[in-house]
C-alpha cells in the first residue's frame, strides 16, 4: 500500500460519482458555492489541515463500501471523518471518507437498543432516549461523534457508576478493506468485536454501532465553581474526599482561565476559575447529601448543581462546541497526591502564566476499572485518574508544546500504566501508542489489524 501522494485522474473521479449517491470532491474541483474537498472534511480544531486527494461524503453503506474499494484499487490510503474532533494531524492524500450525511438514531424502547448511524453526534442520541426515559452511557461533549470516541472506549462523566462507553456496546457494523460487510458482536466476529470496543482504528469503517441504553431519566449533577484565592484549598479538599468517595460518583476538577468573550457570565470574564464537576445517577436528596463536604470546602462562587434531566448531560462540562484552533493533552495518572498538586499549582494554578484555558484531573475508578464480560480492547481503566490540558490560542502552542513535555516529565512518579487513547495528543507515534494500552493488548490489537487490513488501507493514526 502506497502512502506518497497520488494523482487521480478526473476519469476515475467521474466513475466514482457514478457509483455513489453521495458527493465526491477531488482537491481540484473548482468550487460551485459547495465546499472544497478540504473543506467538507475539515477538522474540529483549526490548527489541523486536511487536503486530501479526493472526499468522499457517503450518503449510504454502499456509497462507503464503493470508496474502500476505489482506494483500493488505486492505492489510495483511507482515513474516516465524521465530526473531526479526534483530528490531530493533516493529511494532505489518499481518500477521507465522510460520514456525516450517514446519521441518524433508531431506539427500541423494549430492549433499550440504539441503533446508531456513523455520522450521528451524541446529542441526537441523547435527546431521542430521553423521550423514552432511557440515556445513552455518553461523554462530557454531546457534540462529538458517537463512532471515533466510543471505537476509543470512552471515559464520560458517569464512568464510575456506569463504566466505558464502549461497555455498552452490543455490537458493530463494518465495511472491511474489500469492500465487504460485515456484523461484529459477541457472537460473530468476536476478535473484530473485541478490537473494536477500544483499539480506536485499523480494522475497517464502521457503518452502524449499537448501544445499550441506561434506564435513567435523571442524574444529581452540575458544577461548583470557586473563585482563584480559593482554588488551592478546593483543589486539596477534592483530592482527599477521592479517595473515600462512593463508585457511583463522577467528578473531575479543572482550573479554567476564563477568556474575557460575551458568551462567558460578566461576572466570571477574564477570571481564573475552579469547576467542580459532580455526576450522581441517583435520588437527588443522596446526591445532595454526597455533594455537601464539597461545597463546604469554600464559599461557592456559582451553584449550578442540582436535580437534571439526562438530556442535560452537557451541562455537567459545558464543553464548547464550536470549531476552535484548540490543542489538546492528556494523561493517565495511577494516583493523585500532596506532591503532585504542589507541582500542578505551580505550573497550571492560578497566577502561573500557564497557556492554557483549562487544567482537569478526572477521577476514575468504580465501574469504569472493570472490563467487560469477554474483554474489550479499550486502554486506561488502570488509571485511579486522568490529567487534561486544552489550550486555544495558536501563538502560544510551541508554550503548551514545552509544558505538556515538561508535566510528562515530571509527573512520572504518579504516572499509570495506561493512557487512554482518545487523551492522547496526535500524531500517533509508535512511542505515543505504547502508552495506550498494555503490551498484551497491543500485541492482539495488531494482529487483528493485521488479519482485518493486511495491506494497511485505513490510517487511523491522524
Amino acid at each position: 500500500m502506497t502512502t506518497s501522494p497520488t494523482t487521480i485522474s478526473s476519469t476515475d473521479v467521474a466513475a466514482l460519482r457514478d457509483r455513489v449517491t453521495g458527493r465526491v470532491l477531488a482537491r481540484d474541483d473548482l468550487p460551485d458555492g459547495g465546499p472544497t474537498a478540504g473543506e467538507a472534511v475539515a477538522p474540529h480544531s483549526t490548527l489541523v489541515t486536511h487536503d486530501p486527494d479526493v472526499a468522499v461524503l457517503a450518503a449510504t453503506e454502499a456509497d462507503v463500501a464503493e470508496a474502500v474499494r476505489f482506494a483500493a484499487a488505486r492505492g489510495l490510503r483511507v482515513r474516516a471523518h465524521a465530526t473531526g474532533h479526534g483530528a490531530a494531524s493533516d493529511v494532505s492524500d489518499g481518500l477521507v471518507l465522510g460520514t456525516s450525511d450517514l446519521a441518524g438514531v433508531e431506539i427500541d424502547p423494549g430492549t433499550r437498543i440504539a441503533r446508531i448511524s456513523a455520522g450521528t453526534r451524541w446529542k441526537t442520541v441523547v435527546e431521542a432516549a430521553g423521550e423514552h426515559g432511557l440515556a445513552p452511557v455518553t461523554g462530557s461533549s454531546t457534540g462529538v461523534g458517537v463512532v471515533g470516541y466510543t471505537l476509543g472506549g470512552g471515559f464520560g462523566p458517569l464512568v464510575r457508576s456506569h463504566g466505558l462507553t464502549a461497555d455498552w456496546v452490543r455490537g458493530f457494523r463494518v465495511v472491511l478493506a474489500d469492500g465487504s460487510v460485515v456484523e461484529a458482536n459477541a457472537g460473530s466476529e468476536p476478535d473484530l468485536f473485541w478490537a473494536l470496543r477500544g483499539g480506536k482504528g485499523g480494522f475497517g469503517i464502521v457503518t452502524r454501532v449499537d448501544v445499550e441504553l441506561a434506564p435513567l431519566r435523571t442524574l444529581y449533577a452540575g458544577a461548583l465553581t470557586f473563585a482563584a484565592e480559593h482554588v488551592e484549598d478546593v483543589l486539596r479538599g477534592w483530592v482527599g474526599w477521592t479517595a473515600s468517595a462512593p463508585d457511583d460518583v463522577t467528578t473531575s476538577a479543572v482550573v479554567l482561565a476564563l477568556p474575557d468573550l460575551p458568551f462567558i457570565p460578566e461576572h466570571l470574564r477574564g477570571q481564573t476559575v475552579l469547576n467542580l464537576r459532580f455526576a450522581y445517577p441517583g435520588d437527588a436528596a443522596e446526591g445532595e447529601r454526597l455533594a455537601a463536604p464539597l461545597r463546604a470546602l469554600a464559599p461557592v462562587l456559582a451553584d449550578a448543581l442540582g436535580e437534571i434531566p439526562t438530556t442535560a448531560v452537557a451541562s455537567i462540562h459545558s464543553d464548547p462546541e464550536d470549531a476552535s484552533p484548540s490543542w489538546v493533552f492528556g494523561a493517565g495518572l495511577r494516583d493523585v497526591d500532596g506532591a503532585f498538586l504542589d507541582r500542578f499549582l505551580a505550573d497550571l494554578g492560578p497566577g502561573s502564566g500557564s497557556p492554557f484555558v483549562a487544567a482537569e484531573i478526572r477521577h476514575l475508578g468504580g465501574a469504569g476499572a472493570r472490563d467487560v464480560e469477554g474483554g474489550s480492547a479499550a486502554g486506561g481503566r488502570t488509571a485511579g485518574y486522568l490529567f487534561s490540558l486544552v489550550g486555544v490560542n495558536p501563538p502560544r502552542l510551541p508554550d503548551m508544546v514545552e509544558a505538556a513535555a515538561s508535566f510528562t516529565q515530571w509527573s512520572q512518579p504518579w504516572a499509570a500504566s495506561e493512557t487512554n487513547i482518545n487523551f492522547l495528543p496526535g500524531p500517533w507515534t509508535d512511542e505515543a501508542l505504547a502508552r495506550a494500552w498494555s503490551p498484551e493488548t497491543a500485541s492482539r490489537l495488531a494482529a487483528v489489524r493485521s488479519a482485518y487490513d493486511p495491506t494497511g488501507l485505513f490510517d487511523w493514526r491522524v
